[in-house]
């Protein structure tokens, strides 16, 4: 029986977020005005027209008629100009000559319509951007499917990403899950959608549509939290290739058990690598490069191509390190692996290049 080593916190069980923020689901951002800005603009709006009320009133002064006094003086204009866009008036303060009437419909009622206009503006656009961001959301349900979800953005998570983005994977077919509020914000700034919230909860896992996806990545700090979320997946999604990244090498197993078809044990790749670089900085370097990917040279998974079918793993044009032959992986010097056969893939080294420019070969292997 196995048991979880549990290593360091978790950004998947920071419960203060959790508490702070609902799970929700939060699409990539438009570029939209500042709130601040656009309250400021408004008033300033509603200020000048208001204004420009109490002007129109004040010039024609002598056409109105106030029932306290007989006089109207600027305070009075202030006051007609303010109840009149607010309301329909008391009936105190009224126009009673031809001009003051036709100024009154001519000017000063599409002025309260433009004033009305103005302080139910918000009202309207808080509701018109509630129906937008539901429409996006559906339709973004709708159209969800074989995507990858990516459980943890730290730098794991990240780097995956960066990876899978890199070989030609699409953001709107990504899918980031983090209990972080701030972490998914950092998501939908660089065009991804996010789900806040922890994922070893299966609501959380369904609001990333995780049951509809072709690949999970599993990028969490804990290695018990890596666990539980790989249960959860798995049992949403039986189909999907789920990767998970652990810590500790003896949590490997564990993870596998739980439907997880590749582990990677970061703690103790990254030793190897420090070790082999002490032993061969040469060497070091060449993995290092390897690992980042688009510079130097790539290690890619592609199809058995037809003039090679037939051929040793030395004949192809690629520097072939494994073939995958059904769920069998051959390595290059495998005596089974020779001829290569249509339907096998082979894992090649090659040169990285630019976007759309035909990927360079090392030469056939010595």
């Amino acid at each position: 029986m196995f048991h979880v080593k549990l290593h360091g916190q978790d950004a998947m069980a920071r419960g203060a977020d959790e508490k702070l923020v609902s799970r929700r689901i939060k699409l990539p951002k438009r570029e939209v005005e500042k709130p601040l800005r656009q309250v400021t603009r408004r008033l300033l709006m509603a200020l000048f027209v208001m204004c420009l009320t109490v002007l129109i009133v004040w010039l024609d002064r002598g056409g109105y008629h106030d029932n306290a006094d007989d006089s109207i003086d600027l305070l009075d204009c202030v006051y007609y100009a303010t109840v009149t866009l607010s309301t329909t008036g008391y009936g105190d303060i009224v126009p009673y000559s031809a001009s003051a009437r036709l100024l009154n419909v001519l000017l000063i009622t599409p002025l309260r319509v433009l004033f009305l206009i103005i302080l139910v503006g918000t009202t309207l656009e808080v509701l018109t951007e509630r129906t937008r961001e539901e429409w996006r959301l559906n339709r973004w349900r709708k159209n969800l499917r074989d995507h990858t979800v990516v459980i943890g953005f730290g730098t794991k998570g990240r780097s995956a990403l960066q990876t899978l983005l890199a070989t030609g994977l699409h953001k709107e077919q990504v899918v980031v899950v983090d209990p972080s509020a701030k972490v998914v914000d950092i998501a939908n700034a660089e065009g991804l959608t996010g789900v806040v919230g922890d994922a070893t909860r299966s609501d959380v896992l369904l609001r990333a549509e995780v049951q509809k996806a072709r690949q999970i990545v599993i990028a969490t700090q804990r290695d018990d939290t890596a666990v539980l979320v790989t249960l959860t997946a798995r049992q949403l999604n039986r189909g999907a290739k789920i990767v998970a990244a652990v810590r500790e090498e003896e949590n490997a197993p564990l993870l596998r058990q739980s439907g997880a078809d590749a582990v990677i044990t970061s703690a103790s790749a990254a030793g190897r690598l420090l070790g082999l670089s002490v032993l061969s900085p040469s060497a070091g370097t060449v993995m290092e490069d390897l690992i980042q990917q688009g510079s130097g040279l790539d290690l890619i998974e592609r199809p058995v191509r037809k003039p090679e079918v037939g051929k040793s793993v030395r004949e192809t044009e690629d520097l072939v390190v494994s073939v995958l032959r059904g769920h069998r992986l051959l390595a290059y010097d495998d005596p089974h692996a020779s001829p290569l056969q249509s339907t096998d893939r082979v894992i090649t080294i090659v040169r990285a290049v630019p976007p759309h420019t035909p990927p360079a070969t090392l030469g056939p292997a010595e």
